[in-house]
């Protein structure tokens, strides 16, 4: 698994030019972290200027579009958000797939069109309340993820997966770390199988149902968790930063 955990702050449709304090304060803690890998995913709106605040940040976008220019009002490519700073973009979030329709061909298609544009690619999945009552949640994700995957050969520079059990988020319900790392170990044996051992070793696999400062450090020390997709928690940098201390201390445990 990668050395670093990797923390990644989603935040959504949220955000004007006042939360540019918010990044410059997350990225001058994070200096203080340099054993965790620390960036934020701002709306579109925000990319170039939060680029421009951080030295130590990564920063990247919520979503594209799988082509690279044209007649499609309102949306905007790759390269567009590469152009304004974007080193990576979140693709597949249940939100999208909910709220507009996503198929996992669009989202391969998407992740094509990124990798093209020289952005690296977080990869969400994850299942419902119903899908895993009816105990199908493993094979639902797995399904998830195969449908969506890009063959390439460095896997581990390019590609991260993140694990968001929608049942688990905002919900009251929580997921223990034995659901945890049993759904981690599952896309682990998915991504050694489509990529090799060596090659897949290096591929980070996110959790993100509701990470908060008061159970960062104990999910992240869970097997196979390479890190956090964390969404309101995100938007404040005191709470943000606790995560980050929180897989601080997972490394150092």
């Amino acid at each position: 698994m990668a050395e670093r955990p990797y923390i990644v702050g989603n935040w959504k449709m949220n955000g004007t030019r006042a939360m540019l304090s918010e990044a410059r304060a997350i990225d001058r803690a994070a200096q203080r972290y340099m054993k965790v890998e620390v960036a934020v995913a701002p709306p579109y709106t925000l990319i170039h200027a939060v680029h421009r605040e951080a030295e130590q940040i990564g920063v990247g976008a919520q979503d594209c579009h799988p082509g690279a220019e044209g007649a499609h009002t309102g949306d905007i490519s790759a390269s567009m958000i590469a152009d304004a700073g974007a080193k990576f973009v979140i693709l597949g979030h249940s939100e999208r797939r909910q709220d507009h329709g996503e198929t996992g061909e669009l989202i391969n298609a998407k992740i094509e069109s990124a990798l093209e544009s020289g952005l690296r690619v977080i990869l969400c999945c994850g299942e419902t309340l119903d899908t895993r009552d009816a105990g199908k949640a493993e094979s639902y994700v797995l399904k998830q993820i195969e449908i969506a995957l890009p063959l390439f050969e460095d896997p581990g520079e390019r590609l991260t997966i993140a694990y968001e059990p929608i049942w688990a988020i905002g919900t009251g319900r929580t997921a223990t770390t034995d659901d945890i790392a049993s759904m981690h170990g599952a896309i682990r044996e998915l991504l050694v199988k489509t990529y090799g051992e060596e090659a897949s070793a290096q591929v980070r696999i996110l959790y993100g149902g509701s990470v908060k400062p008061d159970n960062a450090r104990e999910i992240l020390a869970t097997p196979e968790v390479g890190g956090a997709l964390v969404g309101g928690a995100s938007l404040s940098a005191e709470s943000f930063l606790g995560i980050v201390v929180g897989a601080s201390e997972s490394e150092e445990a």
